[in-house]
């Protein structure tokens, strides 16, 4: 019965008359005839938007910009400046003190970690993509195709995507390069847009990414067959007569005369079991169970099932209307996960502001990473209905003017603030600084307008001395001096990445002294100090026994008998990325070598 209604409910997508048309040109096989065109081949014109590089934001080194153009390094293979590379892979990026815990619900089949956009010059019926993989392939998980012109100068009336090719995470055998084509899904509109989507998590080493092909036709390739409407998060509407009661046993009435129930075995179990059960569906399938009944409509909108959203998988189809219709059910909403979401105009200052004045209450976690349709408005209606948010993350929101930040520092309770690749300046981080002191996790990688690190690292050891973990990378004017200070100050610390620090030198000691400082630390990165020296590993081995990933590549002054000593005194190291000549006594550590022999 259950089926028969979602059947029913979908239906009305179309008119009978088209359906039973489509039903019937797919029964006898038909098929529109291809016409003849000329097949076209093109690289990507420009990348428009990524959500993390390995690279600088100033500098074409491993850089997702690479992705434009001619391949640069196809065929070879190996570690080159001039491919594309995502900031993380493997899997203990999320066992770190600093990564949030997963949300639940969200679907199995959702794999990416990272994205990249590309534009290319002609609008195409796609029949191949691409793409060239110059070392450690086997990341990419999604390929996708936007209606909407990148180019065009009118703004977008109805943005619609969809997946040519999806797949699960691989490792590849062999790290060699290689030309990654898969077979694609035929779509019915032409396109100019593609979206690769990533996950590292199974790979050695950070994948590398050369160039990539979008081969398509001018002329429609075939008549596109009707497909049965789905139901999504934007349908969520729900009519009185819709929510039928279906057949089951009966109950006793007051006048003693036997009452049909309408539902069925569900009438037995307790209301907590029905919600525990529920709770394992994902959004979407919540969505269709509530238009079943109107028993399972009441369980399936019990606030007590949306205390946790990640509404990240549904980027593509996330509108203003799909909020409206979830707000309320989320009333005691507690983590919201909308990173990737709302671009393009997907979302409004309007759709937003009333769902967070309307949920916000209860919030503790917001994740909003690569939310480019947020402005200063959109943080200041954050400040002001979430009074009790602890972990806010912004990562890649590089549209962001940098005066919304100031905004943050209303947020006195932050635990947790993630700002990679923001434009924030000085002044709003010393701000921030000084009113959320309970501040236990913080990321300023990539920074750049960050004028002075060293006044930052100062506030850092005055204000927030319980901090856990803090990411510097590629800031590139802290010295010392600054450092320091900061180790000084915040002795709880046990991550810290100084990756790409170039005004860090081990002739001062500071590496000694951050070694000395710290005897909780667990991770550090010194990646591409060219300082870095047999005295400061010696130092780490004696003072951080609990060390579990070190980064120094990039350094020809550390020797494998410092290295081996460090190993032997830090047992739980399992990430440590170096040279390969100790691979063999110590089996169980991922070590990378530093440069190719």
């Amino acid at each position: 019965m259950f089926y028969y209604i979602c059947l029913r409910r979908r239906s009305r997508s179309g008119t009978r008359g088209e359906a039973l048309t489509s039903r019937r040109a797919v029964e006898s096989g038909q098929r529109a005839v291809l016409p003849v065109s000329v097949e076209v081949e093109q690289y990507a014109k420009e990348v428009l938007d990524f959500s993390s590089h390995y690279g600088s934001e100033n500098s074409m080194s491993y850089t997702m910009w690479n992705l434009a153009g001619v391949p640069n390094v196809y065929p070879s293979s190996g570690d080159f400046t001039q491919t594309a590379v995502c900031r993380a892979y493997g899997t203990w990026w999320e066992q770190c003190a600093s990564a949030p815990p997963p949300f639940r619900r969200t679907p199995k089949g959702f794999h990416s970690q990272d994205y990249i956009e590309l534009g290319f010059e002609e609008p195409v019926y796609p029949t191949a993509v691409e793409v060239f993989e110059t070392y450690y392939p086997g990341a990419i998980v999604q390929i996708l195709a936007c209606s909407h012109n990148p180019f065009s100068q009118n703004p977008p009336s109805d943005v619609r995507w969809e997946v040519l090719w999806s797949g699960e995470p691989t490792k590849v055998l062999t790290p060699q390069a290689r030309q990654f084509s898969p077979k694609i899904k035929h779509i019915s509109f032409p396109t100019n847009l593609l979206r690769l989507e990533v996950n590292s998590s199974l790979l050695d080493y950070y994948t590398e990414l050369d160039a990539v092909i979008l081969r398509g036709v001018k002329e429609r390739p075939m008549l596109a067959l009707y497909k049965m409407p789905i139901i999504d998060i934007s349908d969520l509407s729900d009519s009185e007569e819709e929510l039928s009661d279906v057949g089951g046993p009966y109950r006793q009435g007051g006048d003693g005369k036997q009452q049909r129930t309408g539902n069925g075995y569900f009438d037995k179990l307790p209301y907590e079991l029905i919600q525990l059960i529920l709770s394992h569906l994902t959004l979407p399938d919540l969505c269709r169970l509530a238009q079943s009944c109107k028993l399972l409509h009441q369980h399936c909108c019990d606030p007590l099932q949306y205390t946790q959203l990640s509404l990240q998988p549904y980027w593509a189809r996330l509108s203003d209307a799909s909020l409206g219709h979830l707000q309320s059910r989320c009333t005691l909403l507690q983590r919201l996960n909308l990173s990737w979401t709302g671009n393009r105009g997907a979302l409004t200052l309007t759709g937003f502001s009333s769902f967070m004045k309307a949920c916000g209450l209860s919030l503790v976690c917001l994740e909003m990473s690569c939310c480019h349709f947020l402005n200063e408005a959109c943080l200041e209606v954050i400040s002001q209905t979430c009074p009790g948010l602890q972990e806010l993350n912004l990562s890649s929101c590089d549209r962001l003017h940098p005066q919304a930040f100031t905004h943050i520092s209303k947020l006195t309770r932050l635990r947790r603030l993630v700002l990679y690749r923001t434009k924030i300046e000085q002044t709003a981080i010393l701000s921030i600084l000084t009113f959320c002191i309970e501040l236990r996790h913080l990321n300023l990688g990539s920074c750049v307008r960050i004028e002075d690190y060293d006044v930052v690292a100062s506030m850092l050891a005055a204000r927030c001395r319980s901090l856990c973990s803090v990411d510097l990378w590629r800031c590139r004017n802290l010295t010392d001096r600054g450092l320091a200070e900061l180790v000084s100050g915040c002795r709880m610390l046990e991550e810290l990445d100084l990756g790409w620090c170039p005004t860090l030198q081990s002739s001062t000691g500071c590496f000694q002294h951050l070694a000395r400082s710290l005897p909780r630390l667990r991770k550090l990165f010194l990646t591409a100090n060219r300082t870095v020296c047999d005295s400061d590993i010696e130092e780490l081995a004696a003072s951080c026994p609990s060390l579990q990933h070190l980064d120094i590549l990039g350094t020809r002054l550390v020797s494998a008998a410092s290295l081996k000593k460090l190993l032997q005194s830090c047992p739980r190291l399992i990430d440590m990325r170096v040279v390969q000549e100790l691979s063999g006594l110590f089996p169980n550590v991922a070590i990378k070598k530093s440069f190719t022999q």
